[in-house]
């Protein structure tokens, strides 16, 4: 039988937003193939633009499962509930951005064991600047438990533009994802599992994709 998300998500892609978007957004995407058909996979992108989780699943065949504000599950009132029904019902995963719940990873986990593909971004907010800012380690600490999922950098462009910061208007313009080759889960952990130094090969890659300037400093949200 059919779960609530694999209706809505291919719903939302191609019927409800996806067409609105592509009106008034032209997006490019650059190395789709390199997404894994199957198996699990862990999408790995910078983060410019709420418009970006709207984005990436135009941009990737496979359905993503995201990180989401824990509160966009617990509003109330008429516009709550939407906002419930949709995360949920899309398959995301509620995290507590204090940073006490570990529930989040533990999801993202099955989603792996499951050979589903895990979108996230690694800086953990949207960039206030537009630059690159350093990862935290969630990502690699959760392909660290999964062996055998493939990481798949990602930079997108041009979101900031199209929904500048304070805005809800979607202006038209020009988006480009590019997705670069698969990282191998052994490979960039090596023996000793150092999940800093793969967090920082990973944003490196990211880096290199978009040609994106880069902090050594985490985001403030």
């Amino acid at each position: 039988m059919p779960t609530a998300a694999s209706v809505l998500y291919p719903l939302c892609k191609h019927v409800l937003i996806g067409p609105a978007l592509r009106r008034r957004i032209s997006v490019t995407v650059i190395g789709r193939d390199n997404v894994p058909a199957d198996g699990p996979v862990i999408v790995a992108s910078n983060h410019l633009a709420e418009i970006d989780s709207l984005i990436l699943p135009l941009a990737i065949r496979r359905r993503l499962s995201f990180l989401a504000k824990a509160e966009y599950f617990t509003g109330s009132g008429l516009r709550g509930r939407a906002a419930r029904a949709f995360f949920a019902g899309t398959g995301q995963i509620p995290v507590d951005r204090s940073g006490g719940d570990h529930s989040a990873l533990d999801a993202a986990e099955r989603v792996l064991r499951s050979g589903r593909a895990w979108a996230i971004y690694p800086e953990g907010t949207r960039s206030p600047d537009g630059r690159l800012h350093r990862g935290h380690t969630g990502a690699m600490r959760v392909a660290a438990r999964v062996p055998g999922t493939a990481v798949v950098p990602v930079a997108i462009s041009g979101t900031r533009d199209v929904t500048p910061a304070g805005s809800r208007r979607v202006r038209r313009g020009a988006v480009t994802v590019h997705i670069g080759e698969p990282l191998s889960t052994d490979d960039i952990l090596g023996r000793e599992h150092d999940v800093r130094a793969a967090t920082d090969d990973l944003m490196a890659a990211i880096r290199r994709l978009g040609d994106l300037p880069y902090v050594d400093e985490y985001a403030r949200r």
